[in-house]
């Protein structure tokens, strides 16, 4: 029986999500190593972005892979627990900055 609802073992599997629609599966392996590439950021400061990002939006995938990529480029527990708490900033910020629209909303009714 898996212990978990994500099997770790999955990751691996990523790269075969082109077998259904490989048209489809090719230009999102393009386009994502593309985004990966050294730019106007480094690659260690894509690391670290997707990290935070994997974490606001919940993917076990993501958090493996990119604590192993971070911790390979470099990137210290302290800067990936801070980045983390930046993600978490936003996240909380944008759930609360939501809430202009029911009062928006409660005022509309109430008039």
């Amino acid at each position: 029986m898996q212990k978990t609802y994500y099997d770790p073992a999955d990751l691996k599997k990523f790269g075969k999500i082109s077998e259904w629609n490989q048209e489809l599966g090719h230009k999102f392996f393009e386009y994502y190593g593309k985004v990966f590439e050294e730019g106007a950021l480094s690659a260690r400061e894509k690391s670290l972005i997707a990290l935070a990002v994997a974490h606001t939006e919940q993917c076990p995938y993501c958090i493996d892979a990119f604590t192993k990529d971070g911790l390979e480029r470099g990137i210290t527990k302290e800067e990936m627990m801070e980045a983390l708490h930046v993600g978490a900033a936003i996240k909380g910020g944008a759930t609360l900055v939501h809430g202009v629209q029911m009062m928006n909303k409660v005022n509309k009714l109430d008039m």
